[in-house]
């Protein structure tokens, strides 16, 4: 039985094994648990009730990461993204008033627009329409991402009303642990220790605990509490609304954030070809589109690929059964309560850091010398995380790309789909709400 699990994942083929592929897995759960706190939090504010919020996040995530390793097989975890659920919950509900069933329906209809775009072979037209050379800006804008989302953790980039940020107190005990997190990663990432990330971050965990830095608030919550949000959408009140500028606000934004996370897992675990394609193309969209609609579903905002997959890709991950593990842990946060404030932020930030310094290796495929390739890359590679979004950085990227090359005389037939996609992120910026 298990040879027969090994040549479905190809253990042999990626060169990996299921210790490797366990360890990826809880590596990849530790970083990202932080949404089965975060994203509740987000939705009670607008009127969803927070124990349906907390298991909806938890079962959408796992039944996403399960169908994802199963069906793609690729060490992608998805779960309810951030920057998404904030426009569901302060631009559309509390903004413009709309109640979170219809907000549901509305994010329920996106993920259909997706799997008819899936079935129809237009993302996978999209994908292959983006110049191969902002994968390896996107890549590292990723990683200046989730570096930049580790170094807020750690404490030790801070708002600053004048600079916007500023560094933090490294005196700060959570600031202090992360930086000795770091050191002890970076040192076993150096010695070829296996599972490094997870060594380190359980480390930092115990030491947190020891001088009581954690402040873990249990709540309860279960498959009972999903009663008050499952099937509550509002599919008929979003299409009578006339909610279209919000739908292609959750289309638009979940494409390229997936798209672009996409991009930065694959080249991460190097699992995309040689000619540039991404194998089993179909199947991970098709996951993805259905993990949106299943989240609407259930209860909760838009459901997308997670940048901290990267995480696991670097503790080894190579398989899908990666991703299956991380949605086991998932149903596991349900099922004991949301657990993840076991892991403090200090712990999980200097993976996140490690993490995101190791993806910048990507920027060397940039063509730096060349502006027509440079000032796209450039683009995107800091206003992923200047604006704290995949899809604007890609957004901008895409657009100078094609400003350029129409300037220069530069322009090619076979590229017309690249134009289109300018001319929409072009209308969004100008027209639509940015979430």
């Amino acid at each position: 039985m298990l040879k027969r699990l090994e040549n479905f994942f190809e253990f042999s083929h990626l060169g990996t094994n299921w210790r490797t592929e366990i360890l990826a897995g809880v590596t990849t759960f530790l970083t990202m648990a932080y949404i089965v706190l975060v994203n509740p939090a987000i939705l009670a504010d607008a009127g969803v009730p927070r124990a349906a919020a907390t298991a909806a996040t938890c079962l959408s995530a796992a039944f996403a990461s399960i169908l994802m390793g199963i069906v793609a097989r690729y060490p992608i975890a998805l779960a309810p993204g951030m920057g998404l659920n904030a426009y569901f919950t302060y631009t559309v509900c509390l903004k413009m008033r709309i109640p979170w069933e219809t907000a549901l329906g509305a994010v329920f209809i996106s993920g259909v627009i997706f799997l008819l775009l899936t079935a129809g072979g237009i993302r996978q037209m999209i994908l292959h329409a983006i110049p191969h050379q902002l994968y390896a800006a996107v890549a590292g804008g990723i990683g200046l991402f989730i570096a930049f989302i580790g170094f807020q953790h750690a404490g030790l980039v801070v708002r600053d009303p004048n600079t916007m940020v500023s560094l933090g107190d490294v005196k700060n005990p959570t600031t202090a642990l992360a930086l000795l997190g770091l050191i002890l990663m970076v040192a076993l990432e150096v010695k070829k220790v296996k599972g490094s990330i997870l060594i380190g971050v359980l480390a930092v965990t115990a030491l947190a605990w020891t001088f009581g830095l954690v402040h873990w608030n249990h709540a309860s919550t279960g498959l009972n509490a999903l009663t008050a949000t499952a099937f509550k959408l509002n599919i008929r009140g979003a299409l009578n609304k006339g909610l279209l500028e919000i739908v292609f606000v959750f289309f638009f934004v979940d494409l390229f954030d997936n798209l672009g996370t996409l991009m930065a897992v694959a080249k991460r675990a190097g699992l995309i070809a040689a000619d540039h394609n991404i194998p089993r193309l179909n199947r991970i969209l098709f996951a993805d589109a259905t993990a949106t609609v299943f989240g609407s579903l259930t209860g909760t905002s838009t459901v997308t690929s997670y940048v901290e997959s990267t995480a696991g890709v670097e503790a080894g991950g190579r398989s899908g059964f990666t991703a299956i593990v991380t949605g086991i842990l998932f149903l596991a946060a349900m099922l004991v309560a949301p657990f993840a404030g076991v892991v403090p932020a200090a712990a999980t930030a200097p993976a996140l850091i490690l993490v995101g310094s190791l993806m910048l290796a990507s920027i060397t495929e940039i063509h730096w010398q060349e502006p027509l390739v440079a000032v796209p890359a450039f683009l995107t590679l800091v206003l992923i995380p200047l604006t704290y979004s995949i899809a604007n950085g890609l957004g901008f990227g895409i657009i100078a790309w094609a400003v350029l090359h129409v300037a220069t005389g530069k322009i090619r037939r076979q590229d017309w789909l690249l134009y289109i996609l300018a001319a929409l992120f072009l209308a969004r910026f100008l027209y639509l709400e940015t979430s």
